[in-house]
């Protein structure tokens, strides 16, 4: 197998920082008629497709962001009665988070929203596309994901 240039990855890479911007303006006006934002939407999100609470760390590793960003998010989400802390009895200092009745009334309603909206843009791609894009997408985040860690573990 040729492997390509890596030009083609900086490209790739590029190509991910534009999208991800793109997709957070995109999602703050396609929730904002719902009160949230898209930064609230990740945060409800990693809680609706959990089966059990979450800390703060673990719902910023499942949507990869910072611990610091995550926990904003949540005091703002609890603020609003989104979102409820509980007791977390395997560490008292890292509480674990769930959403309310609320917050997953409110994730409902996003989710529909954005079910139709993913089945339309479904309609551009072939499944193999899709397939192949996760696929490279979680290559290049695993990756750095483990490159993270390892220069954290030298620090």
């Amino acid at each position: 197998m040729a492997h390509p240039d890596p030009k083609r990855i900086s490209a790739t890479v590029l190509a991910i920082f534009r999208t991800y911007g793109h997709m957070l303006a995109w999602g703050d006006r396609f929730v904002a008629p719902l009160g949230t934002t898209s930064a609230r939407w990740q945060m409800l999100g990693a809680l609706a497709m959990s089966e059990q609470p979450l800390t703060a760390p673990r719902i910023a590793d499942a949507m990869g962001v910072t611990r610091q960003g995550a926990h904003k998010q949540i005091k703002l989400l609890m603020a609003d009665g989104l979102v409820e802390q509980l007791p977390n009895p395997a560490h008292r200092r890292s509480p674990l988070y769930r959403l309310t009745t609320r917050g997953r009334k409110l994730f409902g309603e996003i989710d529909a929203r954005w079910t139709t909206h993913a089945r339309e843009v479904a309609r551009a791609f072939t499944v193999a596309e899709l397939d192949t894009t996760l696929r490279v997408l979680q290559t290049l985040s695993e990756r750095h994901a483990l490159a993270a860690e390892e220069n954290a573990d030298e620090a």
